[in-house]
């Protein structure tokens, strides 16, 4: 068989639409839009394409979104203070940090420093800790997307076994609060872990979030099973003797050709998860403005 290709940027862009018009609404009633603000330390260039992404799409869809691009020099200091402005600012609804961070800032001490009802990236301690105890939380962006395109696939995921291959705070962890709360019986793994092979061939669901290039082999797959694959690897070929070019290309955590021969629904990378993340923070930023302004009012 061949598996159902979860079309990531299609129902990305399903999301903004409904985004776009809530957005519409909430300027509408409360006389201006939710604002978004993204900060940036350092100039590398792909980071600085990805938030200027952010940015746009913000205000693609009716979020005010503003970049604030910081040297690589930036002290923790001076980062956490630009931080308790935004805090401050209620304007803003959302603050997003990108990651990584200088080595002269604690990361941690930096996500601590955002109030939880504007981080939107879900990384708070408070987020965590309520996502955990199945309360009402903002979710990280890329377990809330992944989740989406679970939906998207028809599952059943009550009784199902759901195996998670990474333990990150961004993914894996929140990933595995979401399917508990979607009454899935729920495996752990990572790199460390023994047979991982043998404990992917039992799942119904099967996330990958490793960050290991083509990892998960097709016969790792159960026959039927979903696979949601958040690796994003870029790996060279083409260059077969000295003095050819090598060309790059972006490949999952997922031997994607191998595994749609077994998988009922699956990834594509690019195109699954990864628009999905944005569309979600967009969501997220517009889920943080209602709470807050319906809190205060």
């Amino acid at each position: 068989m061949s598996a159902l290709i979860l079309d990531g940027k299609k129902l990305a862009e399903t999301v903004r639409a409904e985004v776009r018009d809530n957005a519409l609404a909430f300027t509408k009633k409360y006389g201006r839009p939710p604002g978004l603000e993204v900060i940036l330390v350092g100039e590398d260039p792909a980071s600085q394409i990805y938030t200027r992404n952010k940015e746009k799409a913000a205000k693609e869809v009716g979020i005010r979104g503003k970049l604030h691009v910081l040297p690589s020099e930036t002290s923790e200091q001076v980062l956490l203070a630009e931080i308790d402005r935004l805090n401050a600012d209620e304007s803003v609804d959302g603050i997003l940090v990108q990651l990584p961070l200088p080595k002269q800032i604690r990361e941690q001490r930096v996500l601590d420093a955002i109030r939880p009802d504007k981080d939107v990236d879900g990384f708070h301690p408070v987020n965590a800790g309520r996502l955990a105890s199945g309360r009402p939380a903002l979710v990280p962006c890329t377990p809330r997307g992944a989740m989406k395109l679970i939906a998207l696939a028809n599952a059943k995921l009550e009784g199902a076994r759901a195996v998670i291959v990474g333990r990150s705070n961004i993914v894996g962890k929140p990933m595995a609060q979401l399917l508990l709360a979607a009454h899935a019986t729920v495996t752990m793994t990572h790199s460390r872990t023994r047979n991982l092979d043998e404990i992917c061939r039992q799942a119904d669901v099967l996330v990958v979030a490793i960050g290991r290039a083509e990892l998960v082999r097709g016969d790792w797959v159960k026959p039927g099973a979903i696979v949601i694959d958040v690796g994003m690897n870029r790996v060279s070929f083409g260059a077969t003797a000295p003095g050819e070019t090598a060309r790059t290309k972006l490949v999952g955590d997922v031997a994607f050709d191998e595994a749609k021969e077994r998988a009922a629904a699956i990834t594509p990378v690019p195109g699954g998860v990864g628009p999905m993340t944005i569309a979600c923070l967009l969501e997220n930023t517009l889920i943080a403005a209602e709470a807050r302004l319906t809190e205060h009012s």
